[in-house]
């Protein structure tokens, strides 16, 4: 959202995480200011206001309610929570948070997903928040479940849930990953790998007792930074 410090980041070309062999740019990446010149269009597209656009409801963050048919989704309710800065702590107030990720069995909600494992008509695995005054988001979701996925004989994804942050403008968007403390997939993930030994714990979310609230769901603190220095990884998919 801010200049990158690219220390912290993986590369777009990562050998072990074989379909990014496909997608990683090949060529130098271009600068957008002498289009910005040539192209007005373009930059009133990327560097136009998005905040006083966003529209969000009160049920968009509560992934365990705003299921198409109302009923409860199967698996361990949880809640993610944290903030949204930028490099000097500063809070990133009315950026739109979306997330979206796999059910407790592992599958998402999209036809391309054929994985042998029940769909759950009460969860449809996205939501969104625009953050507050002081940069707080909050979610209530079911925690996801590892899935296999074709990079590698044998392979599994952690358990994990993307995250989009959107800011003012288009340009200045941020697509990550949030994964769960202690996951023995997290060593053997090539996605998760590629990103810098120094970085990695940014990508981790902390189980937060306080957060937890009785009865009804544990918590997890996942603070999102913006530009450096702590900056959150993007995502090696995105």
């Amino acid at each position: 959202m801010t200049s990158r410090d690219w220390s912290q980041h993986p590369p777009y070309l990562c050998p072990d995480y074989q379909s990014s062999v496909l997608r990683g740019p090949t060529r130098p990446l271009l600068k957008l200011a002498p289009l910005y010149r040539q192209q007005p269009s373009i930059a009133g597209e990327l560097l136009g206001r998005l905040t006083d656009v966003y529209q969000t409801r009160a049920i968009d963050c509560d992934l365990t309610k705003n299921g198409p048919l109302g009923g409860e989704p199967i698996g361990e309710r949880i809640i993610v929570s944290g903030r949204v800065m930028d490099e000097t702590g500063s809070a990133v107030a009315g950026a739109l948070v979306e997330i979206w990720q796999a059910n407790a069995s592992g599958r998402y909600l999209h036809k391309v997903d054929q994985h042998h494992a029940p769909r759950d008509p009460n969860f449809i695995g996205a939501g969104r928040v625009i953050t507050n005054r002081d940069g707080h988001y909050r979610f209530y979701t079911i925690k996801p479940g590892a899935y296999p996925w074709g990079n590698h004989v044998n392979a599994w994804r952690p358990q994990h849930i993307h995250f989009s942050v959107l800011g003012a403008t288009i340009a200045t968007r941020l697509v990550t990953q949030m994964y769960f403390p202690g996951d023995p997939l997290l060593e053997l993930d090539p996605i998760f790998q590629a990103v810098p030994a120094s970085a990695q714990t940014h990508l981790i979310a902390q189980f937060d007792l306080g957060l937890s609230q009785a009865d009804f769901a544990l918590g997890y603190h996942f603070d999102i930074v913006l530009g450096r220095p702590g900056t959150q990884p993007a995502d090696t998919q995105g």
